[in-house]
């Protein structure tokens, strides 16, 4: 991303969970739902004005905790080489 010309803000305990994992958020939702907000504080916490994700599970659940748009980083890729503004961020416009 940062080679495309985005400037990339790593958050806090990047490396944490969102609590997605697979089934997890279904088989331990109140779990689940803590990593979920941890992990939308360290995000909201830069200021971003997009975050990108590589997995459509992590995408899901940051995407339910926040009004920050959540795109897939292929959808970043994609908008810096000449295609569509992702459509996670037309709805901001």
């Amino acid at each position: 991303l940062k080679r495309a010309g985005f400037e990339v803000v790593e958050p806090a305990d990047s490396h944490l969970c969102c609590g997605s994992a697979g089934t997890y958020n279904l088989m331990q939702p109140e779990i689940s739902a803590k990593l979920k907000d941890r992990k939308v504080r360290t995000l909201e916490a830069k200021a971003p004005q997009v975050i990108a994700a590589g997995n459509i599970g992590c995408m899901m659940q940051i995407g339910s905790g926040t009004q920050v748009p959540v795109v897939h980083t292929v959808e970043l890729l994609d908008w810096a080489t000449g295609g569509p503004v992702p459509p996670a961020m037309q709805a901001r416009d």
